[in-house]
Parts: structure tokens; C-alpha cells; sequence
């Protein structure tokens, strides 16, 4: 019995079973709750109907759904082929097909077959919480993995769409280009790079108009602009990042992010001065492990959903070490226990409200992570100190 639960849990055949059965019931189950409960995926298929009909897809439009969409225009173009159908199937299909990007990003990456069952499994909780949310993130996370892989493979056309279309709905897949220094062919990747976001560019505009396009597009940026100064408001459901602990701490919602940006981002590209570990796939997914870290926690739009690509980080990290100490294994019980069970019923409310979310708590396991990656990348000499399969 023992030997077949190992099997089971070792094997990634199941737990991917088990990722897109979770996708289809998270989806039948939002859709049992009534279009409440599904407000989303109303926002999502709004941007396509709207973009159709040539109306501002930023704007509030309480008759159909509450909140507002802070994705690009683009995005009309991926949901197009699930809001032309019935919402129950729609929504399956989009939470299936999101799942399948990931599961497919896991499976392409350079471990054993075993660690990425490991990998998967950790991942769970995050899945879960993204699934029910019903939110592109789950996919996006499987496009920042493949925009990496697919450089290690020296697939550059590949690498260079996946990082577009993460772009070009929420700017989040432009942190694709971390792995730049690493391609081969550079001129191929810059070339498709070009190609692809002038069709990307494009495409929207096939379903409305060249003039309603690039009006989105400067839409889109001043959508983001005003998210942005409402996500520092304290108690909020955004800003789980660096920025938000320190600013609800000091009780201060007017600190700027260009006070960490700017020294987050001069920390970030300090490993990139060891250009002599380049060539090691191992140091070349520590910065893919570094990449998913930062995006999330550098970012004031942060919630809860998006947590499914910094835990990606966290277990990419871990994954990679060879020697798990009590240091490393605790690190990694921290960020399950606190980042990826934090608004589970394992915390009581009281905490969870007075504590977690008020002080951006499910950040901070994954901010120590990232210190704790920056330092290996810094000093850690990959050929040697890592094992990859």
C-alpha cells in the first residue's frame, strides 16, 4: 500500500489528472453560484463583446459586471473563441485551457520526472486559489516558465511568443527577457520578438478598428496608472508585495514604489555580473526562480491570485537544491504554511484580517525567499553546488 500511495504521488500523470479536474469544478462550481460569483469571467468576455463593439473596455459597466478590466486589448483576441459560447462551458473550457498552459510549462521543464510531480504538488494550494478565481494568471505563470525553457531548448520564436502574450495582457510576461543574456541566436529572438508584437498589435484591431485599437492601448495605460495609486490604499485585497508590508506597517500609503524599485531592480541584475555561470542551465533557472519571485512582490497590483507565480518561484528554487538543510526545508514549510494557506480556514478570521492581510503578510515568506535566491545566485558556483535532474 505504501509503495502505491508513493507511486501515485510520485507520478506526474496523476497530480496533472488531479490540476484539471480541480480547473473544471472550480469553473461548474462559480457557475452554480450565479454570475455573482463568476464576475471575472464577466469582466473577461465583457473585453471581447466590448472590444466588438467598439466601447471602452476600462470603463465601468455595473449592468453586467462590478470592478473594471485591466487587461490589454489583446486579451479580446484570447478570450474570443470561450465568450462566443454559453457561460457553463466557456468557463470550463477557459479554466481548462489556462491549466494546460501551466501543466505544459511544468512538464517541459529541465527536472525529473518525480520532481515535477513534487513541483506540481506544492504548487496545489496556489492552483486552487487562482483557479477559483478564474483569473489568467495560472497561464501567465506557464508562459514566464516557457519563455525561459524554450531559450534552453534555443526555440527562440517560441520563447519570444510566449513572452508577448503575457505582455500583451498584463505586462507581467515582459520579465520573459531576464533570460535574454542566455539566447544563442539573438537575432532571431529580436526578429520574431518584432514580428509577432506588430501582429499582436494588430490582431485586436481586426475585431474593431485600427482607431478603437490604439485608443485601447492608451486606455490601458491610464487604467493601469490609476489601479496603481488605489492599490496602495491600506487594508486592501492588493499590494501582497514588498512595497505593501513595508507601507502597512508604517501605516504610510504614500510611499512611492520607486523607493524599492529602483534598488529592487539594481539587486536583480547583480547576478548577470557572473557572466561565467551562464552557461549552466542551473544558474539560468535560478534567475528564471529570481524573475517569478519579483514580478509579484514588486508590484503594488499583487493579490492573492497571482501567488501561484511567485510559489512557482519559490519551488523552482527549491527543487534545485542539493542539499535541503532545516534552513531550506523551513523556508519552504513558511511559504506553504503562511503564503499559501494564509486565507485558508487554517488561520482563524481574526488573524487573517487583523494581521495578514492588514500587514500584506503572505508576501513576507516569499520576500526571504528571494533574498535567500539573490544571495545563491551571488555566490553559489552552479556547475558544483546544484543537481538538476
Amino acid at each position: 500500500m505504501k509503495d502505491k500511495f508513493l507511486q501515485f504521488i510520485s507520478n506526474p500523470k496523476y497530480i496533472f489528472g488531479i490540476y484539471l479536474l480541480i480547473s473544471i469544478i472550480s469553473a461548474i462550481s462559480k457557475y452554480l453560484g450565479g454570475p455573482g460569483s463568476y464576475n471575472n469571467y464577466l469582466i473577461f468576455r465583457n473585453v471581447f463583446t466590448n472590444t466588438l463593439a467598439e466601447k471602452n473596455i476600462y470603463l465601468q459597466y455595473p449592468d453586467v459586471h462590478f470592478d473594471s478590466n485591466h487587461y490589454g486589448v489583446f486579451f479580446s483576441v484570447l478570450i474570443a473563441p470561450f465568450a462566443i459560447l454559453p457561460d457553463w462551458l466557456g468557463m470550463v473550457l477557459w479554466n481548462v485551457a489556462n491549466t494546460l498552459v501551466f501543466l505544459f510549462a511544468v512538464h517541459k521543464l529541465p527536472f525529473s520526472s518525480q520532481k515535477k510531480a513534487f513541483f506540481a504538488w506544492l504548487c496545489l494550494q496556489e492552483f486552487i486559489t487562482a483557479a477559483v478565481s478564474l483569473q489568467f494568471n495560472v497561464a501567465l505563470t506557464g508562459l514566464l516558465i516557457l519563455s525561459a525553457v524554450y531559450i534552453y531548448e534555443r526555440k527562440e520564436t517560441q520563447s519570444a511568443i510566449s513572452i508577448l502574450i503575457g505582455f500583451f495582457v498584463k505586462l507581467y510576461g515582459i520579465a520573459g527577457l531576464s533570460a535574454f543574456f542566455f539566447i544563442k541566436n539573438k537575432g532571431k529572438f529580436i526578429l520574431s520578438l518584432l514580428g509577432f508584437g506588430v501582429l499582436f498589435l494588430i490582431l485586436p484591431m481586426l475585431l474593431s478598428s485600427p482607431h478603437f485599437g490604439l485608443q485601447s492601448y492608451a486606455d490601458w495605460f491610464q487604467s493601469l496608472s490609476e489601479k496603481n495609486i488605489s492599490n496602495h490604499t491600506l487594508g486592501n485585497r492588493q499590494d501582497y508585495s514588498l512595497m505593501g508590508i513595508v507601507r502597512r506597517v508604517l501605516g504610510n500609503p504614500d510611499i512611492s514604489n520607486i523607493v524599492f524599485l529602483i534598488p529592487g531592480i539594481l539587486v536583480f541584475a547583480l547576478p548577470y555580473l557572473r557572466i561565467k555561470q551562464y552557461k549552466n542551465l542551473a544558474f539560468q533557472l535560478m534567475i528564471l526562480a529570481s524573475t517569478l519571485l519579483f514580478i509579484v512582490l514588486f508590484s503594488s497590483s499583487s493579490e492573492s491570485p497571482t501567488y501561484i507565480i511567485a510559489v512557482s518561484g519559490v519551488m523552482i528554487w527549491f527543487i534545485m537544491q542539493k542539499e535541503k538543510s532545516p534552513f531550506i526545508i523551513g523556508l519552504l514549510i513558511f511559504v506553504i504554511v503562511l503564503t499559501c494557506f494564509s486565507f485558508s480556514d487554517l488561520f482563524p478570521k481574526f488573524i487573517k484580517e487583523n494581521y495578514i492581510m492588514k500587514y500584506s503578510l503572505k508576501a513576507l515568506p516569499c520576500c526571504i525567499v528571494w533574498f535567500r535566491v539573490m544571495y545563491e545566485l551571488m555566490t553559489k558556483d552552479f556547475e558544483k553546488d546544484y543537481k538538476l535532474d
